[in-house]
């Protein structure tokens, strides 16, 4: 759309507001329609106020004056400020399921959908000037109550340059949680508080607890940020967000259960950056990654790896898929959810509300070609079954379970339905793996450094964790003694003979 055609700009034309001769002087290819009204306002050449009361007038729309107006916190709470500033508009109230929003070109029906869509409510237009819109934006946002670290509520006078709204609040505890390493951050609703706490190296810690009252915004926002519906209170919702972090973005896995006492909301944090793609990086044993990269290295076949969840097995996983990763190779993963976007690789996530099981992607996933099929987790019988049959006709299959340690995996697919001699087969090794602490370095495991807590650790006496493992190599021995119906006890004996070291033996070497 060329400037001059801009429906404001036409309005203004038509109604005399604007002279074609004074438009003309103002037009640059270069400058958007907003800054040519921006400018022709401040040049004196449109009255701003009186465009915003005619176009409210010309299309029946309620015109509001932004300035004399008190802020609604809910309505701020339902519009995040990156959107409200995107799409230039401003929340003024919420009224149930209806979200009045001020804008300053009530032609602009695209952002209306927009706003619809990403606050899944009601929107309902409102006349304000750009101006307006644009102050009301830097005033409410900014001076709306936050919580600071000492858990109370404060305002702009009493915080100071520490004020901040809700979404600050949440903005803040996101930017903090990335900083201090967390995996996880969790939004609890309890009897008498709002408790968030930190994941970070596997054991939760209290980050804040912020006033009751602030629930429910907190909860709102978060869900806005995913795209998740805030009037459905009473299932769970999944869902994703994006959060900008010193020049980088930081990938949100947002799950929402309904409590007795509210909705509790847990964010799992996904950084690209810290995600260790290399197995070399992972801290197997020289002869460990050898025997696995080997097995990897197969052209059909079934690769497992097993442990309990939080044990680092998706990051293993897509390791795997980062060395197999080549142009000559089709990998396609079916995931519940796919966590990590990998580029080459085809990466399905699961939707079982819509019939797109584990089992059902797989079986499509067949007729696609594949070389490499990356299952997230065998679950059940058929989604074994399928895998196994992958592997026997012609495909390396990655996939895990949940099992306590590599020769439970056996046990563990025959318990699914598999047949011993398909898993003697197809079975080309198993890792079995946990995470474990590990001592701060810079205070040694003491939890402080001079008079105070170590900064290294925040006196928690352990910074990072550290990978142990254990592997099962099947080859042309243990295979026929898998296909015999070998117990986990004797597969363990075999291990040991070769000198595959237990999980208790890798953390006691390391």
């Amino acid at each position: 759309m060329r400037t001059a055609d801009h429906p404001v700009l036409r309005f203004a034309l038509s109604k005399g507001l604007l002279s074609p001769d004074r438009l003309e002087k103002h037009l640059r290819p270069d400058l958007p329609p907003s800054e040519l009204l921006e400018r022709l306002a401040v040049d004196g050449v449109l009255d701003p106020r009186l465009l915003a009361r005619l176009l409210a007038t010309e299309s029946g729309l309620a015109f509001v004056d932004l300035a004399s107006l008190p802020p609604d916190p809910a309505a701020l709470a339902a519009l995040p400020r990156n959107l409200a500033e995107d799409c230039a508009v401003f929340p003024v109230a919420r009224l149930g399921p209806t979200l009045q929003v001020a804008v300053s070109n009530p032609f602009d029906y695209e952002t209306i959908d927009r706003l619809s869509h990403q606050t899944r409510l009601t929107v309902e237009p409102m006349i304000a000037t750009a101006g307006d819109i644009r102050a009301a934006i830097r005033q409410h946002y900014e001076g709306a109550p936050f919580v600071g670290r000492n858990g109370s509520d404060s305002t702009d006078e009493e915080a100071g340059e520490d004020a901040a709204p809700v979404v600050q609040l949440v903005e803040n505890v996101i930017r903090d949680a990335v900083r201090e390493r967390a995996s996880d951050i969790h939004f609890e609703p309890l009897a008498r508080q709002f408790r968030i706490r930190y994941l970070i190296d596997g054991v939760l810690r209290v980050a804040n607890e912020p006033s009751p009252a602030l629930l429910r915004p907190v909860i709102s926002r978060l869900k806005i940020m995913a795209n998740l519906s805030i009037a459905e209170k009473r299932l769970p919702q999944d869902g994703r967000a994006r959060f900008a972090l010193d020049g980088r973005l930081v990938d949100l896995r947002v799950s929402s259960v309904p409590t007795v006492h509210g909705e509790s909301i847990v964010l799992r944090i996904l950084e690209k950056e810290t995600l260790r793609l290399d197995l070399g990086r992972l801290g197997m044993s020289p002869d460990d990654r050898a025997a696995f990269e080997r097995a990897l290295g197969q052209p059909h076949g079934l690769v497992l790896v097993t442990g309990p969840t939080g044990s680092g097995k998706t990051t293993t996983l897509y390791a795997c898929l980062h060395r197999l990763n080549q142009p000559d190779r089709k990998i396609i993963t079916v995931e519940d959810p796919v966590e990590y976007q990998i580029a080459g690789i085809n990466q399905v996530s699961v939707r079982p509300d819509t019939g797109l099981t584990f089992a059902a992607a797989l079986r499509a996933m067949l007729r696609q070609s594949p070389n490499i099929i990356m299952i997230g987790e065998i679950r059940d019988a058929e989604t074994a079954e399928i895998a196994v049959n992958a592997a026997l006709t012609g495909h390396l299959v990655i996939s895990t379970l949940h099992t306590r340690d590599a020769p439970g995996a056996v046990t563990r697919l025959l318990d699914l339905g598999a047949k011993p001699f398909l898993v003697s087969t197809v079975l080309r090794a198993v890792v079995a793996q946990r995470l474990v602490r590990r001592h701060c370095g810079r205070c040694a495991g003491t939890g402080r450094a001079g008079e105070g807590a170590c900064p290294g650790c925040n006196g928690a006496r352990f910074h990072g964790r550290l990978g142990l493992y254990e592997l099962l190599i099947v080859d042309d021995e243990v295979a026929c003694q898998l296909a015999a119906g070998i117990r986990e006890a004797r597969l363990r004996e075999i291990m040991r003979a070769r000198g595959r070291h237990s999980l208790h033996e890798d953390g006691m070497a390391k």
